[in-house]
């Protein structure tokens, strides 16, 4: 098995390129949607949102591929990721005024207490859905081997669950992005909801809907030298089966490493795989760590107590600094930790990207507290 190679950064455009879609997130706060009048909106997608982290508060140069409605809410988003300093490149849809395509819109309250979070969908007729092979340049965009343009590749299931033609998109990007030397991450983000919609536009039922995600991520899989996901994205999303550890609690990650001679017995060329560990006492309250197998090796990040404030985005914060810390040279450790950290920091503000600094991140890496900063 290679080991991990990270590209220079010397003549490269941008450090990391996601693919994904860019929706919107309404958000009522703690008040259930049925009592709501008024909602936040967050410009989000799990795959860009790793990009839009990097950018705000690690300072990498970042990029989205994505598609953009062009009617007002494609141009409240278009701010957004300007805003976030991400270069887009946009396969352009007009809006027809009445029906679409659309951004999709992900509704999402942060729950309180006992009360967990409720998210829910509309992604019909969605734009991203309709991106496709031949959709982006990919030449033009990562460059030649001997000229790179990017750095490190990324995206994720979430994506690829929306259409044949996003799943075979993902792979076209990730074939160019292995041609040109990037580095290929994916996050399985397994979501049974959206693959069973997407399967049922097929003709498939339920179970054969699992038996094509699996079929679709396994074949993408075997493009990626950096996965992310838990043990559960792993059984359900690849088809994979746990060894028999009996796991301590929700921060026991025997059962995750345990799992890893399977992921490499099936995907040789996989040189790391990482996820959260996470126990929920309430919405508000969890236990929380991160795990790392990275060229054969096993890394755990401490157990720190969350109070938090909204939860969606950890997981792509965690991704985020954990590709800084391996982008920027650092040990397994570090990256490991900046990971842990810019997770947890991402749930004590709302929406779903970074609103905290690269010296918070590093000062809660070190084992920094929550005393007052004078």
């Amino acid at each position: 098995m290679a080991a991990l190679s990270i590209p220079a950064s010397a003549g490269t455009v941008h450090d990391l390129l996601a693919l994904g879609a860019l929706v919107t997130r309404l958000d009522p706060g703690i008040i259930p949607f049925t009592e709501a009048n008024e909602y936040l909106l967050h410009v989000s997608g799990g795959e860009y949102n790793v990009a839009s982290n990097l950018s705000t508060c690690f300072r990498l140069k970042t990029a989205i591929a994505s598609a953009m409605v062009d009617y007002p809410i494609g141009r409240k988003v278009e701010m957004a990721v300007q805003k976030a300093g991400v270069m887009p490149y946009f396969q352009r849809f007009k809006h027809d005024g009445v029906r679409g395509p659309n951004i999709a819109t992900v509704w999402s309250d942060r729950g309180q207490g006992v009360r967990a979070p409720v998210v829910f969908y509309n992604r019909s007729n969605e734009a991203a859905q309709q991106l496709k092979p031949g959709s982006f340049d990919w030449n033009m965009i990562f460059g030649s081997p001997g000229t790179p343009k990017v750095r490190w590749f990324h995206s994720g299931g979430i994506f690829s669950s929306l259409s044949p033609t996003t799943a075979d998109l993902v792979i076209e990007a990730m074939q160019a992005a292995k041609k040109a030397g990037a580095v290929v991450s994916f996050d399985l983000n397994y979501r049974a909801k959206l693959w069973a919609v997407a399967a049922a536009e097929q003709g498939l039922s339920t179970e054969q809907a699992g038996e094509k995600a699996a079929q679709t991520l396994r074949k993408i899989t075997g493009y990626v030298d950096v996965l992310v996901g838990n043990e559960e994205d792993l059984q359900k999303g690849l088809g994979l089966k746990g060894q028999d550890v009996e796991a301590k609690g929700k921060l026991d990650p025997s059962a995750f490493f345990g799992m890893m001679e399977s992921v490499i017995k099936d995907f040789p060329n996989i040189k790391a795989v990482a996820t959260t560990l996470r126990e929920v006492h309430s919405t508000n309250r969890h236990s929380w760590s991160a795990v790392l197998w990275l060229d054969g090796k096993n890394y755990q990040a401490p157990a720190a107590e969350l109070d938090v404030y909204d939860r969606v985005g950890g997981g792509d914060g965690f991704a985020a600094g954990l590709f800084y810390g391996l982008l920027s040279g650092k040990s397994p450790e570090e990256a490991l930790r900046l990971g842990w950290a810019h997770g947890a920091l991402l749930t004590t503000t709302p929406g779903d990207t970074s609103m905290v600094s690269l010296d918070q991140v590093e000062a809660f890496a070190k084992g920094g507290s929550a005393r007052i900063q004078r």
